[in-house]
């Protein structure tokens, strides 16, 4: 399974972006493909919550917007939406202290734990997902 990070989202909507072209190429290309696509839950908050940020960046969408870009998403049949299931917690702790994530790394941490649980490979342009043993991850933005 393909697993979404924000950035990989919020670039394919920031036509301002330098990564733009190469992200909304990438999400093309695997939203309409059949293999499984997961986006987790703290992915869309992030993604709901920059891209409603007014003023922090130009041409930012209203809420209904998002939702829609969010709701198309998850209305693809490949794709869904990966919360935490019983499996987390042991996986997420593993995730936090093995990779040394406290404060701003916490979040990643808890993406590295979804990925893991839910045996997928994170889609992130965050080398700092690196730090999270046996996590497998890709940047599709290179190359």
């Amino acid at each position: 399974m393909i697993v979404l990070d924000a950035n990989i989202l919020l670039y394919a909507y920031d036509s301002e972006s330098v990564q733009h072209r190469p992200a909304r190429a990438y999400l093309e290309k695997i939203f309409s493909a059949t293999d499984p696509v997961g986006i987790p839950v703290q992915s869309v908050s992030a993604f709901l919550r920059i891209m409603t940020q007014r003023g922090l960046r130009s041409g930012c969408f209203s809420l209904q917007e998002a939702v829609e870009i969010v709701d198309e998403w998850l209305n693809l049949p490949q794709v869904r939406l990966l919360v935490p299931g019983e499996r987390h917690w042991p996986i997420f702790q593993r995730m936090l202290m093995e990779g040394h994530a406290a404060g701003r790394l916490v979040t990643d941490a808890q993406i590295a734990a979804i990925t893991l649980e839910f045996g997928g490979e994170l889609q992130t342009n965050d080398r700092d997902f690196a730090r999270f043993p046996g996590l497998r991850w890709t940047n599709p933005l290179l190359g």
